[in-house]
């Protein structure tokens, strides 16, 4: 692959990783591999792959006390870095590079992930030029931030020098570390701190460092690593810092690399090729870890999609049940509908029905239109309010019960109930719902047939009873039942049979139920979004996953 299109190819996949972290993830590890691709592609890969002749930046790496300021200081010749276990710089880093370098590594973004009141500036002079020397915050820290940026600077260097001592060379969190300092490619160099004085037991310890270095894969025939050790006791007091001469294969190393562009550059291209080897499972187990959270996302989409589709039903079901207001809005509608004319002619079957209807209800007392819209208004609100709140508990500890979705559930406590938005919503709905019941009514009244018998009852009168229908017309009620709301529906339905006809009639009706099923359903899906929208949608976490594979396909693995 020419420098080009591996640039080319970099691009794009540090655009997917910064896709990648827009996504929330509740897995630290997938976070951490997400952070460390695209800290790597914008630390190291793309600013090396513009320069390759850029100045190299050496990473004194290592737990609380091992030694890293005081070989900073050797190597500087001078006391740069306080010592300590608990040295005033913990939580910072120590960059020790000449001010060309040092203006050079900052303007490329090396260290842009590196706040700036987080990086000290040690002035080197300018015959080091070519290799700068950062001292990281201890990678065992206690402190979240300072093992944070520890990790940024591991992805950002192009060599490694990792400092521990005698008896913390076996810690977990360190190797942890120098895990991935394996897996990214990164040359290494060991400095193995405080030996014992006794030969046994200082050869114990050496052997016992390289054979865990063995095991852990830090070291083989294509990437030896160099161990340098040095014996408690051997330090320079006069700049605090470790013995020069116990600490000349490294000092050495360095000068020649500040010495001869030619080494500088085999070390810098032995990082690069490392750095591209590792991009490719990187981004694999960060599309693993996409595919595992989609997979999650799924179960939290269709427990949230279930429980909302229930709850919808149960308020159908509930609707459909029979009219729902109370006894005595439905008495005042009953007398209105019930004129005796239109109770005697029923029996007597449509058509005479018909035929009086311009008669029944001249010099009747008005429709009570407002009284039913807003009783119905109120009802439908309540009844909605109190299905969405139960799908919204539902679902709510049903996610609480999901390790990857407790947290977010804690974090809103809104989700227990119905949103804010719910009421003012449906109301909004409803007026829209019964605004369209009127407009279809007006369109039949310009048949022939129905104009005269709506003029007599009003536009508004029938559209109510058309409403009314809506809950009553399916549910197989019969003048033989007893009741209010029975008699009522029956009224209802053979007024509106005596204006429109029965098909016509079913036609409003069913036109008015679908509206009103449309509307419950849109609130319903507006409410479970709420849920929705606080995971990443499935879909877009494959997608992302099959773009990552994509853009990693031909490097080498």
């Amino acid at each position: 692959m020419d420098s080009t299109e591996l640039i080319e190819q970099c691009e794009r996949l540090a655009s997917l990783a910064d896709r990648r972290l827009a996504f929330p993830t509740p897995n630290p590890a997938a976070e951490l591999r997400a952070r460390q691709l695209h800290d790597h592609l914008d630390g190291f890969v793309r600013p090396r792959l513009a320069d390759i002749d850029a100045p190299l930046l050496v990473l004194l790496l290592g737990p609380t006390g091992a030694g890293k300021s005081s070989l900073l200081n050797t190597i500087a010749g001078a006391e740069v870095s306080k010592v300590g276990v608990l040295r005033p710089t913990t939580t910072d880093a120590v960059l020790y590079a000449s001010e060309s370098d040092s203006d050079r590594i900052l303007a490329s973004g090396r260290l842009a992930a590196v706040a700036k009141e987080r990086l000290k500036l040690a002035s080197a002079p300018a015959s080091s030029d070519g290799v700068a020397v950062i001292d990281a915050p201890d990678i065992d820290s206690v402190e979240r931030d300072n093992r944070e940026l520890a990790d940024v600077l591991v992805e950002t260097s192009d060599l490694c020098v990792f400092v521990t001592t005698a008896t913390r060379y076996a810690d977990l969190v360190p190797w942890e570390v120098l895990r991935r300092v394996r897996e990214r490619g990164l040359p290494l160099v060991v400095v193995l701190n405080r030996l014992p004085v006794d030969e046994q037991d200082r050869a114990a310890v050496v052997a016992d460092a390289e054979r865990l270095f063995g095991q852990a894969g830090a070291r083989n025939d294509e990437q030896p690593v160099d161990l340098i050790a040095i014996d408690e006791g051997e330090i320079d007091p006069r700049v605090n810092g470790l013995a020069r001469e116990k600490a000349r294969p490294l000092l050495e190393r360095i000068a020649r690399l500040a010495a001869q562009a030619d080494e500088r550059r085999a070390v810098a291209t032995q990082a690069l090729a490392g750095a591209l080897r590792g991009l490719a499972p990187l981004a694999q187990g960060i599309a693993n870890d996409l595919e595992n959270e989609a997979i999650d996302a799924d179960g939290l989409y269709r427990i949230a999609a279930s429980t909302y589709a229930a709850e919808l039903a149960s308020l159908a079901g509930a609707l459909q049940g029979g009219l729902i207001l109370r006894a005595e809005v439905l008495r005042r509608w009953n007398d209105f509908v019930g004129a005796d004319q239109v109770t005697r002619f029923i029996a007597s079957g449509i058509g005479r029905l018909r035929a009086i209807l311009l008669t029944a209800f001249r010099g009747r007392t008005a429709a009570p239109v407002t009284i039913v819209e807003a009783e119905m208004t109120s009802t439908l609100e309540a009844l909605a309010l109190r299905h969405a709140t139960e799908a919204a508990r539902r679902t709510a500890m049903a996610w609480s019960e999901r390790s990857q979705a407790a947290a977010l559930v804690a974090r809103n406590p809104a989700l227990w109930s119905a949103s804010e938005g719910f009421g003012p919503a449906i109301r909004e709905g409803l007026a829209a719902w019964m605004r369209s019941i009127v407009d279809d009514v007006r369109s039949h009244a310009g048949r022939k047939r129905a104009v005269a018998q709506i003029a007599a009852l009003g536009v508004n009168a029938v559209s109510v009873a058309v409403m009314l229908g809506v809950f009553v017309y399916t549910a197989g009620l019969t003048g033989a039942e007893l009741g209010i709301a029975a008699g009522t529906a029956v009224l209802n339905q053979k007024l509106l049979e005596a204006i429109f006809g029965e098909r016509a009639m079913g036609e409003l009706i069913g036109k008015a139920r679908a509206r009103l099923v449309d509307l419950l359903t849109s609130l319903f899906e507006h409410e479970r979004e709420r849920f929705e929208a606080l995971v990443p949608a499935p879909g877009r976490l494959r997608e992302l996953a099959a773009e990552l594979r994509a853009a990693v396909e031909g490097m080498a693995p």
